[in-house]
């Protein structure tokens, strides 16, 4: 094979002509004929064993050639990129397939290349940087959040109150009549849970064990049945049973039987370190999401399309197989957010493009700084994921995807780069408002009410 030529064309696309010699075409066909020849039937030769010569003498020469070229095609663009060193960041298309007298082929591909960065500043950039701060508040939430967790449920000789769950029966009646769907024995109701129609719930505060209710309620506008929407309902209720919810106190021993802590001062230490870590993570990201705004709005490139189109689709089928692992379908999906395919796809484009500029300018940025992946870097991040899922390093290594991981690795330490170069600026403080001004405003805003 030869690269006989490759002609640039805007919009970073170029033309990669390329020639595959008769001996290499030759053996392509040989090899698709070797594959089809199973199914050829020809007069005088059981089926499968007509010679080749023979078959091209029936159907033309040409019979197989359409088939070898897309044998051979692969290979030879393939050949090309290897050859010229070119970064294709898309499929290629085959524009013209000649086969020449000498039984040579030319192949003309084209083929959209990684664009031409040009960057401007990325060192010495301003932003604001939230300060990491971690409220008693968020800790007590957490410590909370696991005593919900690990409460237990015992009856309640009392009347129901919030937070309660009370075992009920119940049937549903629009106009006197009862409607399908609204009828259920023994049913456990957490009180406060917002799981039944609104104001449902609530009138249940006060019944004990035993006793009868009447629940009037209204359904929303917005209800799924459509036969319900809007109409007002009384539902026949008859309690069985109240149980009331007991917390763990939040004590050291409590804090033995939830964590490897042996003391609620240290469980709450450690809590308090994976909330500022979180907060770190999440201000660092915020941080370079401002910094890198400011470095695409710098560079220069030029887009194509279909690198666009092919990057928006890949999230597209990203989200797909996200949701699919959750068992949701992604028709059902779109139907949930009110969309379609296309108008989804179609929002999706802004990302792909706000994605792509960034990766192409962090990547730029490794270029010019010389920056590398290394086997410890490569290692380092397996390692994670191994402790993370409890395998092997040398398990994860199979599977996974190191050249994926390398891009994502060398986007992380460009993206290093421009945070400890930049200056991180305080936040700025809150504008003061003196109180004869905000009675004032408080005053406006009355007026324009009783106007409305």
């Amino acid at each position: 094979m030869e690269v006989k030529s490759i002609e640039k064309k805007e919009k970073n696309s170029a033309d990669i002509t390329v020639t595959v010699t008769p001996e290499e075409f030759e053996a392509a066909l040989v090899k698709v004929f070797n594959k089809n020849k199973k199914n050829i039937q020809i007069p005088g030769f059981r089926k499968g064993k007509a010679p080749r010569k023979i078959v091209e003498a029936m159907y033309g020469e040409s019979v197989f050639y359409e088939d070898a070229i897309n044998e051979v095609a692969p290979d030879a663009y393939f050949f090309s990129v290897k050859e010229k060193e070119l970064k294709p960041v898309a499929n290629p298309s085959i524009e013209e397939a000649n086969v020449e007298d000498d039984k040579s082929l030319t192949l003309r591909f084209n083929a959209i290349l990684y664009p031409e960065v040009e960057l401007g500043q990325y060192k010495g950039l301003e932003a604001v940087r939230k300060a990491v701060k971690v409220d008693p508040a968020e800790i007590d939430m957490e410590v909370d959040q696991l005593r919900e967790r690990n409460a237990t449920v015992q009856t309640a000789e009392r009347p129901a109150k919030f937070g309660d769950t009370v075992v009920l029966d119940y049937e549903g009646f629009i106009d006197g009549v009862p409607f399908e769907g609204g009828k259920d024995e023994k049913h456990s109701l957490e009180i406060g849970s917002n799981s039944f129609i609104p104001g449902f719930e609530v009138q249940l505060i006060g019944v004990s064990a035993g006793e009868d209710a009447e629940v009037n309620v209204t359904f929303p506008e917005d209800y799924h049945a459509e036969e319900l929407k809007g109409k007002p309902a009384v539902f026949k209720c008859h309690v069985h049973e109240v149980k009331e919810k007991l917390l763990p106190e939040a004590d050291d021993e409590f804090a033995k039987d939830v964590s490897e802590f042996d003391t609620l001062a240290d469980f709450r230490k450690n809590i308090e370190d994976k909330l500022h870590k979180q907060k770190e993570d999440k201000t660092r990201d915020d941080f370079l999401d401002l910094l890198l705004a400011q470095v695409v709005d710098g560079m220069k490139v030029d887009l194509n399309d279909a690198m666009v189109e092919q990057r928006t689709q890949q999230m597209v089928e990203d989200i797909a197989q996200r949701i699919q692992q959750q068992g949701i379908g992604l028709e059902t999906y779109l139907g949930w957010m009110g969309t379609n395919l296309a108008d989804f796809t179609k929002s999706q484009r802004a990302n792909a493009e706000k994605t792509i500029r960034q990766e192409l300018a962090l990547n730029k940025i490794a270029e010019l700084e010389n920056i590398t992946v290394t086997d410890e870097d490569r290692d380092g991040e397996l390692q994670k994921l191994a402790d993370q899922y409890g395998m092997e390093l040398d398990t994860i290594k199979t599977f996974m995807d190191t050249e994926r991981m390398d891009e994502s690795i060398l986007y992380k330490k460009a993206a290093d780069l421009i945070i400890e170069n930049a200056v991180a600026l305080p936040e700025p403080e809150p504008e003061k408002v003196e109180p004869a001004e905000a009675e004032k405003a408080a005053e406006e805003e009355k007026a324009e009410d009783k106007a409305e």
